[in-house]
Parts: C-alpha cells; structure tokens; sequence
C-alpha cells in the first residue's frame, strides 16, 4: 500500500482557482489585476498557487518569497530571487535588453550581476523601483505574465514599498497578473502588512481572496489522494475532528501511527514529524532553523562543520520525510510551522549557540550571502545571541548596505537598533567610529528618504539637543537643514526658521559643499514676494560657492532656484530662460537627474506663467520624455503631467489634456500632484457642463488639501472651483459667503498669479462682494501678458466703478508674480441678464453703476472693456476665456443698440465655445440670439442662433483623431503612437475605433488609404 507524503490530489478550491483563472484572464485581455490570496498557516496557499501555474498556458510565472528572519525581513528578497531566475533563464545581457533605456544600475542594488549601483540618493531608489516595473511590462509585453510574491507577512519595509508601486502604477493595458499570499492569522493590529492590504484593497484592479479550511468531504479528498485509498469513518472522524480541516494538519496527522494516542498541541504534532528522522538530521534540523525559513548549502554546510557528503547524507532523510524540500542552491522547510516548532524548542543555551555560530560562519565566509542579505543576517544573528557589542557593529554595518541597496526602510531600522544598544556598549563610538549625535542625524535623514516624516522630525530634534550650535556650528548646520527640509516636504511651520539659522550658523565658515547646499534650499523655499530680493541673493551665493566647491548638482539646483526668481520678473523673461540651459547641462554633467526634472518643472511653470502655453507644453512633454528616460516617470514624470495638462486647458486643448490627466493618474501619483490634475479636469468638466462630474473631482481634491499646508497655488484655484460649482447650481449666496471666506483667510499678496484670476472669479458674483476686490486689485501688479487679459477682464467686469477709479483703473505698478496660474476657464463668466424688448438694454441687475456718465457712455466703456479683454486673450490663445470675453461683449453691444457688433461677437464666441464642446456657454449664447431676434450676419430676423461653426473638421474627425490618422497612414503602431502623442495605449485603440466607423474603414490599411486619397495630410508636408 502506497502512502504519499503530500496529496497528488488537489481537494477541493474550484471556486478559488476560478477566481484565479478569471484575474489571469483580465490580464491577458489587457487589463490590470491583482489578488491578495490570505489564509491561515496551512491552509493551503502554496498549494493553490502553484496548481494555478501549472494549469496556466502560455504564461511566464515568475516566483519571489519573502524570507523570515527572526521578527525581520529580508530586504527585496523575492524581487532578487525574481531577476535571478530571470537571469539563470535568458542571461544577464537578455535581462538588461528588457529593461526600459538599457540601463540597470538601479536593478545593480538587487543582484551584483548588473553591476555598480548608481548612487545613493532618493532618485535611486524611484530609480530601481521604476526598472523593476518596466522590466515586468516588458515582459508582459512578450507574454502574459504572472509575478506571485509569496509569504508577504514576512515582508520588510522595502519590499512592501515595492510591491505597493507594481500594484499600483501597473500599466492598465500591461498583461500582467500579480498574486500575493500572506498568512492572515499572522496579522495582529499592529502588523505593518495591514495597511497596506487596506490600501490595495481601494485599488480598483486588486481583489482579496481568503482560503477557507477543506470540508469533510474535501478531507476525505485529501485523505485518499494521500493514502491511496478511502480512510475508514473512523480515521476521518479523528482526522478531520483534530485538523478542522486544516491540509497540512491533514498531512502530518495521515502520517503518525496509533491516532488515539497523538499529541494534543500542534507544536508537538509538527515536532512528532521531526523526532521520527534519525538523530543526526534532527540535529541538523534544529540548526537549520536558526538560520530561518531557507537556508544556503554552504552556510549550513560552514555552521554544521560537516563536509559537502556528511551534510548531504544527513539531510536526505529530511527531504525524502518532506520536512525540507531542495530549494536552487540550498533548502526550504516544507512549512515555515515546522521551522518555528523546532525554532521555539531550543533551549536558551542552544538558542545563543546556535546564532552565535552563524554570525561567526558569515563572518568568515562573507561571500556564502549576496549583499545587503549577508551583513542584514549578521546583525539579526548576533541581536538573536545577545552579544551587544556584536549585534551593534553588525547593525551599524548592515545600515550601511541596506542604503546601497536603497532599502531606507532597513536601513532606518538597523541605525535604530544601533540607537537602542548605544547604552549597552560603553566604547559604543569607538567602535563604529561615529558619535551618537550623527547616528541620530543619519537616522533623520533616513527617516526623510523612508518617507518616514514625523520621525525624521523627532531624531532630528533629539540630535539638536546633543549639540551646542555655537561650539559645533557645522554639526549644528546639518542638522538644522535636514530637519528644515523634513518640515517642508511635511508642510510643517518652522522649516524657514531652521534653513535661515543653518545658513546663519555657515555664514563665517565651513566646508563649502555644505554652506551652498544650505543655502540652496534657503533659497528654494523662499516664495514670497516680500523675500523675492533675499531668494535672488540667497541663490546668487549659492552658485558661487557651489562653483568654488565644484560641485555641478549643487549649483545646478541652486541656479534653477535663481532662474525661476528671476523669470517672474516677466519683463526679463527672454533674457533668464536662457538659463535653464545651463541648469541641464551642469545636471548631465554631474549625472544629475533631481536637477533635470527640477529644471524641466521651474522652465515650464515660468512660461505657462506668462502665458506662452505652446512653449511650456514643449518643455514639459520634453521634460516627461527624459522623466521615462530617467527611470521618474511616476514622480517627476506625473508632477510635469500638471505643467504639461495646464497649458493644454489654456490652449482649449481639452481632449488632449484629460488624456495627459488619466495617464498620469493611472500611475497613481502622491495626493497633491493627484489633487492638481483632478483640479484640471474639474474646470474641463465645468466649462463642459458636467457638474456630477465636477463636484466628484472637486470633493476628492478638497479631501486631499484638508490634510495638509498648501500654498496659494493650490488653495486659490480650489477657491475659484468651489464658487464656480455653487453657481453652476445656483447656489449664489454661499458662492458670495464662499468667495468672502477666501479673502478674508489668504494672503491676495502672495502671488499675483493665483490672485488675478481668483479677483475675476469673484467680481462676477457682483455686489455686495465687489467693494471688498478692489483694495487687493489696486495693490496688486500686473506682470505679462496673461496677467495683463486677467486685469482687463477684471476691469470689465467692474466698469463702471473702474473708470470711476474705484478699481484698478489705469495701468498698475510692476511687481513680481509667483509659480502657476490658474486658467481663466477655472470659473466660468456669467452672462449679464438682458431684457430685451424693443431693442433697449435695460443694464446690469447687479453691480456698481456710476454716478456720472450716462447709460450710453457706461455701455459704450463695457464694451470698449471687453473688447479689449477678448482681444487679450486671442493673443493668448486662450479660446474659451475669449468666448466669454466676446459673449459679454455682445451683451454690451446690444445694450448699445448695435445688434450688428453684438452679432458678430456672438457668431465668433459660438465658434469657439462649439470646438470646445463647452455646451452651457453654447447653450447660453443660443438663448441671448434668440432673445435678441440675432440670426447670422445680425439685423432682425426669426428666432435662431447664430450660422453654424465653419470650416468644420473633414469628415467628422476631431484635431486629435486627425494626428491619429496621420501617424496610422505614417505605418505607426498603438504603442508608436502613444509615445509620439504622449498618451495611453488604450487611449489610441479607441481613437483608431473611432476612425474606421467615421471613414467606414474595415482596417487601419484602408483607413491609411481614405486618408492618402483625399489629401487629408497634403497641406502638412
């Protein structure tokens, strides 16, 4: 009679690998999917898994696991398992084709096979994580591909980091299917693997699947399959009564004799396994599971002092009882339960013997475990034998390796265990060669590359109350400035202070890297206008002493900070932005590239600033191209997504810039850039009408600016949205108190840029409000262009009572501006009522009339008013702000009497507002015709709208579907085209759907062919 150690049965899970044959099937069509696969130990995980695999066809399964290591992790340990296999497979050079650029020094941090690393710094981290993914797409490219990343309860900080960014920035049409499993009866309230389930779990894409225990009859399944027969009733009575279904307490209970006399306790039911092997091997059992869940060959081979032939014929009973299974170049416990019970049954002499042995094997094999594996398993074994002075220098070693690995999390992690046993070891600095108050100020900052922002604050903090500023002003400097910067990135107040006493503290001396790095974030986060001088000065000096220190990235970043100061002096525009230049040259020199998206961000704000949109949409999609040259794509790359989707909306190029928006946010950027995009799209989907849709957008970016200090970039625009809603659903009244809220709690002086277009977003909500615009109006400047058609149009809006002087008035002083506008189109104009009878205009219900010039006069000005505000904005090339521009000045006109001009501003607002698809505004101008008894060309005539838009597109094709077509007649792939256009793949598929029903095309040929007979393209050559 045969009886099998593990089931050649699988019993029961239909349902559960259902669930994993409908996830792998979304994939293979393209779509996103992710399953969370949770159960108890034993339960039957692995098990599942790997029956899913081998019934799935024509797929790559690539397999990673996390590794125990006493309570720790390992870091990345089932991505370096992933790209070793890969590796072993198609080789090193075939790995490196795959990776997006050719490049792998980021992959170099997981397996030396790739390399040098590129160096430290939070870009190689964004780096390595950004390779990982574009090798998987890659992949997937080829052919649908599963990443299975098993026992995630044991995963560290670096590798939970990682696993999140796949899941979550996966491309949607990627083909690619990762399935995580983790021990659910593992989770405590404090286990660091539960927030980041809840977090996936909001992830659209990601589905949780929780293994249940076998029925009794799957039990019987089980059973059979393992003895080769049907058990009698009895023995499933007992089996199933002491496995509750359990398939691994189903195993080892088939495997112990005399069943009435089994041991009551799991750890001795597992351990009973064990105790049947010979002596030997459960001696090299207990020793291997000090050296956790998997263990190398060679290293057991060094612990256990036998040769390769001795080790080997001890172990084999294990693998042949299926305690151990041969796992690549050494052994795994069949079940990580086994390793705990014999782990758990040492007895404490054993306990520090048996690590101490260990530490003491890698020490003296240092190449028996890759890094930063090998100094991570040092520093546990020696905290595990309780040798404090041991276990300090090894955590202090391995904190350095796990930054060469830009595993911040262990890193971070390591210098606390370093902090912990300080006391412990009186010769403490001695022996690393560090004092305690830069290990606290190391943590600070590894705290702040970890992302782990109130800690780094507090070790920052502690390490400034070891220091006496005026003794050791260096010292004193470092810190101050990283926990300046740790207070900024958090949007904590006190980050000026602490930047301003580190460049104090550096101002008669130091070593020149560090007072021009100082002095190069004093002078990044200097943003107002009353510092504006000091911002130039603080930068000037920078780049000096960045020069004499000669460090290009230093300098670099501090002439963005100076180039950007002084481009908002928009006379100088033309002369600075030359500058920028420089910036990428120094950035390419010192391998740089924080400088190179720092200077694509600062060169695209300042032109979109001063209005030149085609510009800055030039440098932004320049900048995200080398963002995906980068390795950045996802956080340089979606932080230009904003400067490049802003100067789309202004340019009415709206389709175009929701495409940007959805691409960016499919990458699942931070939530500030996330609130930024979506503020974007909520102007689009007012000026469109759609107001569920905009309030959805609105409510998900109020969300996010409630949890944080925003500057007026983002609170102002928010400011003009909430009113714009409330009046798009009548709600004028709370737009008033709304709008009356936002002046009285932000600072107008700030940044005239944001200010203008909040001032005309306000004026239209008329009196009582306006009384209350003009003082900020009069104090602030108008710099460029844009800010130029913002105040004309603010004038309008208010004439008279501007041409009376209470406004603005006259041309106004120069005075800077600051960081990004806000379109125009954020907020709607509103139509002045008319009422329309015999052909006079009655005026404006609402508003300032002026005491002295007539009706005709105050209309005539309206008009002269908006005229020169819709003439602005056409310079501008800012259509819908011109449209409402033209629309208020018809209204004008036909208060004149004029109904010719009133007319042809109608017929040309029409125009605009119908390539916009902006329908209220449509809707509105159609209605103010009809009132007015206007038909094309002006004079009276029947109820009507003004003539249709001319010059229609050809065929029906939008200007967007039109570059489609024309990259499809070029012979260009999906995939071309969508890094041509800088859209998704699944953007240009329904593109190219909506081509062929339009041409009646049955395929991209004869699409191409329709194009090339009507000369659609001739002009464009």
């Amino acid at each position: 009679m045969t009886t099998h150690m593990v089931s050649p049965v699988f019993a029961g899970r239909g349902g559960e690998l259902a669930a994993l044959g409908e996830a792998l099937a979304r994939a293979r069509a393209g779509a996103a999917a992710t399953v969370l696969v949770g159960g108890e130990a034993g339960v039957g995980k692995t098990r599942l898994v790997h029956e899913f695999e081998q019934r799935a066809d024509g797929v790559l399964v690539l397999v990673g696991g996390c590794l125990e290591l006493g309570t720790d992790g390992l870091p990345f340990a089932p991505f370096s398992a992933v790209l070793r296999g890969l590796v072993r497979g198609r080789g090193r050079d075939g790995v490196t084709a795959l990776v997006p650029g050719g490049h792998t020094r980021g992959l170099a941090r997981l397996l030396p096979e790739f390399g040098e690393p590129d160096k430290d710094g939070p870009e190689a981290r964004a780096r390595l994580f950004e390779q990982m993914l574009g090798l998987l797409e890659r992949l997937a490219e080829d052919q649908p591909t599963v990443l299975v990343i098993e026992d995630a309860h044991w995963a560290d900080r670096s590798t939970r980091d990682l696993l999140s960014f796949l899941v979550r920035y996966q491309r949607s049409d990627a083909r690619l299917l990762i399935l995580v499993t983790y021990r659910s009866d593992e989770l405590h309230r404090t286990h660091p693997l539960r927030p980041l389930l809840a977090e996936l779990g909001r992830v659209g894409w990601v589905s949780r699947l929780e293994l249940r225990r076998l029925t009794r009859r799957e039990v019987v399944a089980q059973a059979t399959g393992i003895l080769d027969r049907e058990p009698s009733a009895a023995d499933i009575e007992l089996i199933y009564e002491r496995s509750e279904g359990n398939p691994l307490f189903v195993e080892v209970l088939l495997g112990e004799t005399g069943g009435d006399t089994l041991p009551e306790s799991l750890r001795d039911l597992l351990l009973a396994k064990v105790e049947r092997l010979p002596e030997e091997t459960q001696e090299l059992l207990r020793v291997a599971s000090a050296g956790g869940q998997r263990i190398e060959h060679a290293l057991l081979t060094a612990v256990s002092g036998l040769d390769d032939g001795a080790l080997s014929q001890a172990l084999r009973p294990a693998v042949a009882g299926n305690v151990l299974v041969v796992d690549g170049e050494g052994y795994a416990f069949r079940h990580a339960l086994i390793r705990e019970a014999l782990h758990d049954d040492l007895l404490p002499g054993e306990h520090t013997r048996l690590h101490t042995r260990f530490a003491e094997a890698i020490e003296r094999h240092p190449s028996l475990l890759p890094e930063p594996r090998g100094a991570i398993e040092l520093a546990h074994h020696w905290h595990a034998a309780h040798d404090a002075t041991s276990a300090l220098v090894s955590a202090w070693k391995a904190a350095a390796a796990a930054r060469r690995s830009a595993a911040y999390g262990e890193q971070l992690r390591m210098l606390s265990r370093v902090l912990e046993l300080w006391s412990q070891v009186p010769d403490a600095a001695a022996r690393i060669g560090c004092a305690h108050v830069d290990v606290l100020g190391q943590a600070a900052t590894v705290a702040h590359l970890a992302g782990e922002f109130e800690r780094g604050i507090a070790l920052a903090g502690a390490a400034m109350a070891e220091v006496d500023p005026d003794a050791d002003p260096i010292r004193a400097a470092r810190l101050l400035r990283r926990r300046g910067a740790i207070r900024y990135s958090l949007g904590r107040f006190g980050y000026l202070d602490d930047l301003r006493q580190a460049a104090a503290l550096m101002a008669d001396g130091g070593p020149l890297k560090l007072r021009a790095q100082v002095l190069e974030n004093l002078a990044r986060v200097l943003h107002d206008p009353d510092v504006w001088h000091e911002r130039i000065a603080t930068a000037q000096r920078a780049i000096e002493l960045a020069r004499q220190a000669g460090e290009p990235a230093v300098e670099a970043n501090a002439l963005i900070a100076l180039t950007w100061g002084l481009c908002q002096r928009f006379s100088r525009i033309d002369e600075e932005l030359g500058a920028f230049a420089e910036v990428r040259r120094l950035a390419l020199a010192a391998g740089d590239p924080n400088a190179l998206m720092g200077s694509a961000i600062s060169e695209s704000d300042v032109l979109e600033g001063a209005g030149r949109h085609e510009r800055a949409a030039g440098v932004a999609r320049e900048g995200i191209a080398e963002a995906e040259r980068q390795g950045l794509v996802r956080t340089s790359g979606t932080f230009l997504a904003i400067n490049l989707a802003e100067p789309l909306v202004s340019l009415g190029r709206w389709d175009e810039a929701l495409e940007v928006i959805d691409r960016a946010l499919d990458h699942v950027p931070p939530p500030p850039t996330q609130a930024s995009l979506q503020g974007f799209a909520t102007d689009i989907a007012l000026a469109r009408g759609q107001l569920d849709r905009a309030e959805e957008l609105h409510e998900t970016a109020r969300r996010i600016l409630s949890r944080g200090a925003f500057r007026a970039q983002n609170l102002l625009p928010h400011a003009c949205r909430e009113v714009a809603l409330l009046v798009a659903r009548g709600r004028v009244d709370e737009a008033r108190e709304a709008a009356e809220r936002t002046l009285r709690e932000q600072d107008f002086m700030v940044s005239a840029r944001y200010s203008w277009p909040a001032l005309v977003a306000f004026a239209q909500l008329g009196e009582p409000l306006l009384p209350e615009l003009w003082p900020p109006a009069r104090r602030l400047g108008v710099e460029g262009d844009l800010q130029r058609a913002q105040w004309l149009t603010f004038t309008a809006l208010t004439w008279p009572a501007a041409a009376a002087g209470a406004g603005p008035g006259a041309p106004l002083a120069l005075a800077a501006g600051s960081l990004q506008a806000v379109p125009l189109q954020a907020v709607p104009l509103q139509a002045v009522p008319l009422d329309v009878g015999d052909g006079v205009h009655a005026g404006p219900r609402s508003g300032v009339e002026a005491s002295g010039p007539g009706p005709g006069d105050v209309a005539a000005g309206r008009l002269m008013a908006w005229d020169e505000a819709a003439a602005a904005w056409a310079a501008l090339r800012q259509p819908y702000s011109e449209a409402r521009a033209l629309a208020a000045a018809a209204h004008a006109a036909l208060a004149l009497g004029d109904r010719q001009q009133a007319a042809d501003r109608l017929a040309r607002s029409r125009e605009l507002a119908d390539r916009l698809g902006a329908a209220p505004l449509v809707a509105e101008l159609d209605g103010t015709a009809r009132r007015a008894r206007i038909v094309a060309g002006g004079g009276p005539g029947t109820d009507g709208a003004p003539e249709a838009v001319p010059d229609a597109p050809p065929l029906g094709l939008t200007a967007r579907e039109r570059e489609v077509l024309r990259l499809v007649a070029d012979g260009r792939s999906n995939r071309e085209i969508a890094g041509e256009l800088f859209i998704a793949v699944k953007t240009v598929s329904v593109h190219v759907s909506n081509i062929l029903a339009k041409l009646g095309a049955a395929s991209r040929g004869e699409a191409a062919a329709t194009a090339h007979r009507l000369h659609l393209f001739d002009s464009d050559a």
